[in-house]
């Protein structure tokens, strides 16, 4: 029997919702506008479908809301994190309904996948022309891409780190997040839901005001107000969302780039938009373990790609028109790789021409990998996760050299667990499990190798461009069939909640809790 957290007060209606319903509440207000995008620019077929999804999905979750309110208070984080599941698993049919309906030769499951994509901010599409879309379909793909990015942002630290999954689990159980809840399975003061509004009231005016200061200056750098708002958006949500074929059709040029550049910072560290995670007594941002993991990354990467380049050019003979373009292409390519972003300068093919060679897609998957931050909305293994990796290496070699050498974390690590290591080579171990799971699947459908390995790669990590820029030709994922679609979705679900919190799932031990 479940009973009352201590101190937590008397249950309030929002005590008794489940959260997926919330959640639904606030896609179907999503509706609203790109119906109110359409009607201004005239396209009323449209916009038609969203003003009727909009008013038709919250009536229906408002009748489900009353049906709901009397029943008891929900309050273990088992129900929190079965509606996580069902918000990217059960909600993107929802908000394909209107997607659905607006474009007439979409089938239902191309428009389930396209919203999964973007609720889980991977922003893999079917469109493989973006020009034949309206222009309200971009706002609503930039839209949802960006809600997702804001649910991650508040589930990481109101869900899933109460629970030590997400990369918490590295942490100590004594570390205290936020302003009261503490790492661990340990009972909090309050109800769930209440974690949950709490702090979605304290990062939505962050997460807005992030999102509209890059708007705005994409707009002084000379960028179409539309595609301003949907780069500004896809940017802070690590989703790659664009009306444009590419960023070279893009009005901002090189100062549109380096906007969305600031912007993909973002999702390196936690600790550059928010002070609710542990961190240790004096530690500023330059010196956070995933922002110094990245700096090395983004000075390793483009070297390489500019020297491999250099190589090929000193091979075929022939003289370079602007090397720096070509590595400011690299700079800013490898920067969205490594966040799961998946923007691709405009300047990243001007490096092929004068040198002769394709530029190796194998060190952007190795980037995507990695990915960004613990809490952000990017994907990936985590930076914070292969800084523990690391520094146990470096331990491990220093004892090779001094076989009696005694640990010493220092004052900047003595926020992790003893165990640390174990637990974040655990969950590469998971990550690699649950890649050659995907790779098999899409093999069995029919998929060959290099393909399967780019489009679970590409699931996984929640960096949907890959699929264009990885292989030699883009793999047109609007010709899929609908098997492998529904494996790539739940690769992307998968990749979004990652493996340790499903396997949390199956844990017979937490549905005893």
């Amino acid at each position: 029997m479940l009973r009352r957290p201590a101190g937590a007060g008397r249950a309030r209606w929002h005590d008794r919702l489940p959260l997926w319903l919330f959640a639904s509440g606030g896609g179907a207000a999503l509706m609203l506008i790109p119906a109110i995008h359409a009607g201004l620019t005239g396209a009323h077929a449209v916009g038609r479908p969203f003003l009727y999804g909009g008013i038709l999905f919250g009536v229906l979750v408002v009748l489900v809301g009353l049906s709901l309110v009397t029943r008891a208070a929900v309050q273990g984080a088992r129900g929190l994190l079965l509606s996580l599941l069902a918000i990217y698993l059960l909600l993107p049919m929802m908000l394909a309904a209107p997607l659905y309906e607006a474009v007439p030769d979409l089938g239902f499951a191309d428009a389930w996948f396209e919203m999964v994509s973007s609720l889980t901010t991977t922003g893999a599409t079917v469109f493989d022309r973006p020009g034949r879309l309206p222009d309200s379909l971009h706002l609503w793909r930039a839209l949802v891409g960006w809600y997702g990015g804001f649910v991650m942002w508040v589930a990481a630290i109101a869900v899933l780190a109460p629970q030590r999954l997400g990369g918490f689990e590295l942490m100590l159980t004594s570390v205290q997040v936020g302003r009261d809840v503490t790492l661990g399975r340990a009972a909090v003061a309050e109800y769930p839901n209440r974690r949950v509004w709490r702090f979605a009231r304290a990062l939505a005016p962050v997460y807005g005001g992030l999102t509209l200061a890059i708007w705005l200056l994409l707009l002084i750098a000379g960028e179409d107000p539309l595609v301003a708002a949907c780069h500004a958006m896809s940017t802070l949500a690590s989703s790659g969302i664009s009306p444009l074929p590419s960023m070279q059709s893009s009005s901002a040029d090189h100062w549109g780039e380096a906007v969305l550049l600031v912007g993909m910072v973002f999702a390196l560290s936690r600790s550059t938009f928010a002070q609710d995670m542990p961190q240790p007594v004096g530690r500023r941002w330059w010196q956070d373990p995933e922002m110094r993991m990245a700096s090395a990354l983004l000075v390793a990467a483009p070297a390489v790609i500019y020297l491999h380049h250099w190589i090929g050019l000193i091979d075929v003979g022939g003289a370079a028109p602007d090397p720096w373009r070509s590595l400011w292409g690299a700079i800013f390519t490898t920067t969205s790789f490594l966040t799961t972003t998946g923007f691709i300068s405009a300047e990243w093919e001007v490096a092929r021409n004068w040198s002769g060679l394709t530029t190796p897609g194998l060190i952007l998957i190795g980037l995507a990998m990695v990915g960004g931050g613990v809490a952000t909305t990017a994907g990936g293994v985590k930076l914070l996760r292969v800084y523990v990796l690391y520094r146990h290496g470096q331990f491990e070699a220093g004892r090779l050299v001094h076989p009696r050498l005694v640990s010493s974390p220092g004052h900047r690590a003595r926020r992790f667990r003893m165990d640390a290591a174990y637990l974040a080579w655990l969950s590469f171990m998971l990550f690699a499990i649950a890649f050659a799971g995907g790779m098999l699947a899409l093999s069995a459908l029919g998929q060959p190798f290099e393909a399967a390995m780019i489009l679970t790669t590409a699931a996984l990590t929640n960096t949907g461009p890959l699929v264009v820029v990885a292989s030699t030709a883009p793999i047109p994922l609007g010709l899929l069939d609908t098997a492998t679609q529904t494996v790539l979705a739940l690769a992307m679900v998968l990749g979004r909640l990652e493996t340790l919190a499903i396997v949390a799932l199956l844990n017979p031990d937490f549905w005893r809790a």
